[in-house]
């Protein structure tokens, strides 16, 4: 079953880079967002990461020819790199620029916006009791058909399943940051998750041109996370450690892995909003003198002077808007 109706519950960093991916595809995309001055945050993201998608197809003209190029376009726009020519690319960006401006909706009343939906997506802050709040008041205005998932990066769905409505349609769809770049989509169900509901979910990662890495049981962090968070939480703990500062850290980890990014410019693409909320929920957290104490409260200071990552244009670095 083709799932055109999608709905995104929140418009965050990666909300919105899962819509647009999905409206990219040729979906019908809904943001459903809590208030006005949500409209105020999501469309700013709306606009920038589309831009970003146009821009790195526009780029990935420069790799035809190059043998780099198999390596670095942007899988999650292109679905085929062999024998790709510049006037496809340029039609991809046309179409991409229609799709994701017709196929793209904002809508602030829960019942319209998961009217008829084949699948909704909630990608609300990493807070158990307000993905619950979302959830129940959802769980009677979905249809019978309405898959719904969370892109939750910590939080199994074994923990919510009785407060959706329908336990049997629910499941885990976790992206990854730049998700046209980074074409990830790890599939995690519960015990209770119907198996032919979890084969429809990796059937629509590969409709929005993810790549699908199937989870045989839950696990905290699915894949990716299991491995990040303890390198990122390790690079935080040199800091509040005052072990090193956080551009000594980064460039440590490059040179000697050759890695593209080190774990504070990481985070800063992250959100340190988000690496907050991570960190807050580890144990020995509210304990003063606890390493997860010191980092809680060092990442609190930059959120309050607005200091949260790239796309406030500071971080751990400055960049240009």
């Amino acid at each position: 079953m083709a799932m055109n109706k999608v709905v995104v519950a929140g418009g965050g960093v990666l909300g919105t880079q899962i819509g647009l991916i999905c409206a990219y595809t040729g979906h019908d995309v809904t943001f459903w967002l809590r208030s006005e001055s949500s409209i105020g945050r999501t469309q700013p993201k709306i606009d920038l990461y589309s831009k970003a998608m146009l821009d790195d197809l526009a780029a990935a003209k420069n790799l035809i020819g190059n043998p780099l190029g198999a390596l670095l376009y942007p899988k999650g726009l292109i679905t085929k790199w062999e024998g790709i020519t510049a006037e496809q690319i340029d039609a991809l960006i046309e179409q991409g620029k229609k799709n994701m401006t017709d196929n793209v909706h904002i809508e602030l009343d829960m019942a319209k916006a998961v009217a008829g939906a084949d699948i909704v997506i909630e990608s609300m802050a990493e807070d158990p009791d307000a993905k619950i709040d979302v959830y129940e008041q959802m769980r009677n205005l979905l249809d019978e058909k309405t898959i719904l998932v969370t892109n939750s990066s910590t939080l199994l769905p074994s923990m919510f399943a009785e407060y959706t409505g329908r336990p049997e349609k629910y499941l885990s769809l976790h992206f990854a940051n730049t998700i046209w770049k980074n074409n990830t989509a790890e599939v995690m169900g519960h015990p209770g998750t119907d198996p032919e509901i979890y084969k429809q979910v990796v059937a629509f990662a590969g409709e929005i041109n993810m790549v699908s890495l199937e989870l045989h049981k839950e696990q905290p962090g699915y894949i990716l996370n299991s491995m990040l968070v303890p390198f990122l939480s390790a690079a935080q703990a040199l800091w509040a450690n005052e072990v090193a500062d956080p551009k000594t850290i980064d460039l440590t980890w490059r040179l000697a892995t050759g890695a593209p990014k080190g774990p504070f410019e990481i985070l800063d693409i992250v959100g340190l909003e988000t690496a907050y909320n991570i960190n807050q929920m580890k144990p020995g957290a509210q304990e003063e003198g606890n390493i997860y104490n010191k980092i809680g409260k060092l990442l609190k200071e930059k959120i309050d002077k607005g200091e949260t990552g790239i796309n406030k244009g500071k971080g751990f670095y400055e960049y240009n808007k």
